[in-house]
Order: C-alpha cells, then structure tokens, then sequence
C-alpha cells in the first residue's frame, strides 16, 4: 500500500489507466478529469459496501457533493496507471467527509477531501439511515 495512508482506516483501491481524449493541449490529464477519477474510486467503494447507486436510488437515498478541496502535486500523462485509495475520515448525522489520494507508481499526484451530505432523492437533506450511518462509522475506525 502507498505510503501516507491512515492505517486505522478501512482503505478501497481503484486503478485507473488515463486515456488520450482526457488529456489537455499540454498531454497532461485535464485536471477536470482527475475528479472524476476520484468520482469513479467513491462509487466503487459504495458499490463494494452494498450500497451501489442503484441501491441507494431503490431506497430513495442519495449521497451529495457539497464541498471539495483538491491538491495537485504532479501530472499524469497519457498510457499511466494510476492508483486511488479512498476511505471515510468522518461520519456524522447528515454528513460524511472522504479523503482520496492518488498515485502513479508511489509518487502520490493529487488528493481530494469531500463532504457529502445525505439527502433523499429531491434533494432535501436527511440523518443518515442507522444501517448506512453504522457501516460508514465503521469504514472510519
């Protein structure tokens, strides 16, 4: 496992390899692309826990984005294989907080901390179900 990761954490690793067309004029990933690469590892990780969107949207649930700070150290280029570790950092009533990282080999490239908060599927927030909120809380340490 990469270095600089929570080792009190339940930790999920995504690879995902980076494709012409999501490269800027500079051949490097358009940085708009490295949050859906972030994106892809989260709804992974939720589909891995059993809850996938499609079983979330059955149970009228819904996760939202609602903040994200994102940090670029390097730039990944065209053909690399790019490694992204998620897990939950925090777990609340209505909200959770996320970290990502992600590597190219062990050079960590960029991170992301997302705040999600739950909502049903109009939008309007909710608590966290007892069964989602336990299993994040237990995701989080």
């Amino acid at each position: 496992m990469a270095t600089n990761l929570p080792s009190d954490r339940d930790i999920y690793t995504t690879n995902i390899k980076v494709r012409f067309y999501e490269l800027d004029p500079y051949d490097h990933v358009n940085h708009t692309n490295y949050f859906s690469y972030f994106e892809t590892a989260r709804i992974e990780y939720l589909t891995t826990m059993g809850f996938g969107l499609d079983v979330m949207k059955e149970k009228g649930w819904q996760l939202v984005v609602v903040e994200l700070e994102a940090s670029f150290r390097a730039a990944a280029r065209y053909g690399q294989e790019l490694t992204i570790h998620t897990w939950v950092e925090e777990v609340g009533r209505v909200k959770s907080v996320w970290k990502q990282k992600m590597f190219r080999g062990e050079d960590e490239i960029a991170q992301l901390a997302v705040t999600a908060a739950f909502t049903d599927l109009e939008g309007r927030p909710r608590r966290l179900p007892e069964e989602f909120q336990e299993h994040l809380q237990t995701l989080a340490g």
